[in-house]
């Protein structure tokens, strides 16, 4: 016997891809809309969390608030210099919002 699901349909087509992460990052939210999740993280729990974290960033691109470079990280118009930062901080604003989130 079939059955039916009734809308709405939550449906996530975020792609994420397992990567080699040489910094000491779990997962980085790519401007193309992807995530790039480290190859060692296994767990699925902590999967879901790392993706549902970049999930935030993604957003915050996608709103316009968050972009970046290789050198700098821009947050509502504001630089960040990567060489002066801690990748990943809780005190950084764009990660605030990421992990208030959680």
């Amino acid at each position: 016997m079939a059955f039916k699901i009734k809308p709405p349909y939550e449906i996530d087509n975020t792609p994420v891809y397992l990567t080699k992460e040489t910094e000491d990052v779990l997962g980085r939210a790519n401007k193309s809309g992807s995530i790039s999740l480290n190859c060692e993280v296994t767990d699925p729990k902590l999967i879901k969390k790392v993706c549902d974290h970049e999930k935030v960033h993604l957003d915050q691109i996608e709103r316009g608030d968050l972009t970046y470079d290789d050198d700098y990280v821009v947050w509502k118009g504001k630089k960040y210099s990567r060489a002066e930062m801690k990748e990943g901080c809780k005190s950084l604003p764009w990660e605030k919002e990421a992990y208030d989130k959680e």
